[in-house]
């Protein structure tokens, strides 16, 4: 089986997948088993397998790129390769409709003065979130993206920070108070 699958980042988010002297690219080629072909005046991609097709590594490069291609620091983007991690993406249009000035006003809602915001639910969800565009990027494991997407969601529809943060918060002592109960009972020593 051939593996071949084309996409398009933007052309201002090529340099970033490329890296300085081609380090990124070559990273994600070594770690994913795949040719990368980028075309920097369009932005399209082409990524090719390196022999044979035995796992998802090709298809985890496809997510790195686009990752990047979303907005995301390939440091950040190379999570992806934790079989764990998923990358999921929400088109703020769906909120915003065509006003632009109100999906500007979404995305500062989502950032936050200085970005803390956007820290403050990366904290507390452990997920990684990138605002670029018309799109929020998450990276993370099912239950770190469904926080997200659920404090991203009630964001863009008007919710109060404050009670965003609350029901993360109270979501992450209910993930430590399961994870206790867990090993309760539980002789270590055996």
């Amino acid at each position: 089986m051939s593996f071949e699958k084309s996409l398009r980042i933007p052309t201002d988010r090529v340099g970033v997948l490329i890296g300085k002297s081609g380090n990124i690219k070559s990273e994600i080629e070594k770690k994913c088993s795949v040719k990368i072909h980028v075309d920097s005046e369009t932005g399209d991609i082409r990524i090719n397998e390196k022999g044979k097709v035995e796992d998802i590594k090709p298809f985890k490069a496809v997510e790195i790129i686009t990752a990047i291609g979303r907005g995301f620091s390939p440091k950040n983007a190379i999570l992806l390769l934790n079989d764990e991690n998923v990358l999921h993406v929400i088109d703020l249009r769906d909120f915003a409709g065509k006003s632009t000035s109100k999906l500007e006003r979404i995305k500062g809602r989502i950032i936050g003065e200085g970005g803390k915001a956007r820290q403050h639910m990366e904290e507390l969800s452990g997920a990684r979130i990138s605002v670029y565009g018309r799109s929020v990027g998450i990276i993370g494991e099912a239950n770190q993206l469904k926080l997200a997407i659920n404090a991203i969601t009630d964001l863009c529809c008007g919710r109060v920070h404050g009670a965003v943060y609350s029901k993360l918060e109270a979501a992450r002592r209910r993930e430590k108070r399961d994870k206790l109960q867990l090993w309760e009972g539980q002789n270590i020593f055996d």
